[in-house]
């Protein structure tokens, strides 16, 4: 495929590697004559190492076929996770540095994740947008305080800490977003 047919997502080798496009760049030059230029900002897959590379709109990129398949998180095998596919329950098995930073929001029974397929491997996990978790550990409400919104530190159930608003207590479920680590609101 060409370098000016990739979109978003796509998956492509490389150098002898397998990238998925996570971000494109266009420039055009100024000038009559000139190419247009793509800078895409891919992902190692597996690994998730990031790599920027320039192609000229004409360059030919080898396209990977990535099946995408819908799982559900089912448990923890030592330092791997065990996704279990949801129509034909075939066990995707992603060793802990495949899943990277994701570990933070995989939860028991998590459903809506994708498991991306490469020649019947699995090599990498999409999760939801958003993740219900529990407040653990945060300090109290300051009563009195300015009637600005300001948030606080939380520990969340799986180890992970984020900041959420004041009025969130130990106990409660929130919402948080997969992609930027932030919360998205309360859960319940």
């Amino acid at each position: 495929m060409k370098a000016y047919d990739v979109k978003k997502g796509n998956v492509v080798e490389h150098n002898g590697t397998v990238y998925q496009v996570r971000d494109i760049e266009r420039s055009s030059p100024q000038g009559r004559g000139g190419n247009v230029r793509f800078r895409f900002t891919m992902y190692s897959v597996p690994g998730g190492n990031k790599t920027d590379a320039s192609f000229d709109g004409d360059d030919e990129l080898k396209e990977v076929e990535l099946l995408r398949r819908q799982a559900s998180y089912s448990y923890r095998d030592g330092e791997a996770f065990v996704f279990m596919d949801d129509e034909d329950y075939t066990p995707y098995t992603l060793d802990a540095d495949v899943v990277g930073e994701s570990a933070g929001y995989i939860t028991d029974g998590l459903t809506g994740c994708y498991v991306q397929v490469i020649d019947e491997l699995p090599v990498a996990v999409q999760l939801p947008q958003t993740v219900a978790l529990e407040v653990v550990e945060t300090p109290p409400e300051l009563k009195g305080g300015t009637a600005t919104k300001r948030p606080k530190p939380a520990r969340l159930s799986t180890g992970i800490e984020i900041q959420v608003p004041e009025y969130i207590v130990n106990g409660e479920r929130v919402l948080v977003n997969t992609t930027s680590g932030e919360f998205s609101g309360r859960a319940d």
